[in-house]
């Protein structure tokens, strides 16, 4: 099927390519549950060599700076305690870190988790992570403007691949939170 934004001429519901994904990610797209079904999560083959956003709008065209969104996991700190997050903002944007997310996570500081962390405590790839599939235990920030698009393209947990996910659909994630303002300019 034709997927229902950018130029990708053969999108499969992502329970059918469970092998396409990381372990993590597959394993939350075979137990998702709610108001979005989960053949509405859409897998599409990309080339892993332009799986970052800017070289990635160039080739598969710009309008899909304002429908995808990037999911950066950041580490709160408050004395010796560390928490996880993942952030999912417009691509377009940038997570207002050292406001709305260190607000929200009552921490002191609040900087991007280091790769390896991020990496291995997704076991997603660094340039394909997800919020999908994330530790349930990690809460996931969610930019409203994201749940207000009508179809959001994110990474696959791969930086070869990416999914196409209804907004609305990552506002009922395990741990998620909506917040407004969460994606800067």
């Amino acid at each position: 099927m034709r997927a229902p934004i950018g130029d990708f001429d053969h999108a499969v519901p992502a329970p059918e390519c469970l092998d396409r994904l990381t372990e993590p990610v597959a394993a939350a797209v075979r137990a998702w549950q709610g108001a979005v079904p989960a053949d509405q999560l859409l897998y599409v083959d990309t080339d892993p060599e332009i799986a970052d956003t800017a070289v990635f709008v160039e080739t598969h065209g710009r309008e899909l700076l304002d429908r995808s969104a990037n999911c950066v996991i950041v580490a709160g700190k408050r004395g010796k305690v560390t928490t996880l997050a993942a952030c999912l903002v417009r691509s377009a944007t940038r997570a207002d870190v050292n406001g709305v997310v260190r607000k929200h996570l009552g921490a002191r500081k609040v900087s991007f988790a280091p790769m390896d962390t991020a990496t291995g405590e997704s076991g997603m790839e660094y340039g394909g992570i997800t919020p999908i599939g994330l530790p349930a235990d990690w809460p996931v920030l969610v930019d409203a403007a994201v749940v207000d698009t009508a179809w959001v393209l994110v990474g696959s947990g791969r930086r070869r691949g990416k999914l196409i996910v209804p907004g609305k659909a990552f506002a009922q994630l395990p741990g998620a939170v909506v917040l407004e303002g969460l994606g800067v300019a």
